[in-house]
């Protein structure tokens, strides 16, 4: 039986996974692992893999999670896949201002224009 709980939801929208956290606070260390264990496996699964992770209703992100994110992204690139972010909170996207990571990343108003941005 597995007693370790997803804490994200996944959805598949055509060639693009999308995927969503059921939290509204990520600060956790071992669950932000447990997420970036559970995001590295998708990575893994696809070949030249899309992603998008939505951050709808999440309040609050810790800095590992940031770099849990940098991981992950890292990794999606050594697939030749692609990375966004979408649907940040104002307060939040204030971190990824503050420490450059929003030059890093692809950042999208919402999950349709991160979507679109794939083409």
């Amino acid at each position: 039986m597995n007693t370790r709980e997803s804490r994200i939801r996944v959805k598949k929208l055509s060639d693009i996974t999308l995927v969503e956290f059921i939290d509204r606070n990520i600060l956790d260390e071992a669950m932000i692992q447990l997420i970036g264990e559970e995001i590295a496996q998708l990575i893994d699964a696809a070949p030249s893999p899309k992603m998008i992770i939505s951050f709808g209703g999440v309040e609050h992100l810790s800095s590992a999670a940031l770099g849990t994110l940098i991981t992950l992204d890292k990794r999606i690139q050594r697939n030749n896949g692609q990375l966004r972010l979408a649907t940040i909170d104002p307060q939040i996207y204030e971190v990824f201002v503050i420490t450059r990571l929003n030059k890093l990343f692809q950042i999208h108003e919402n999950v349709d224009e991160a979507a679109k941005s794939f083409a």
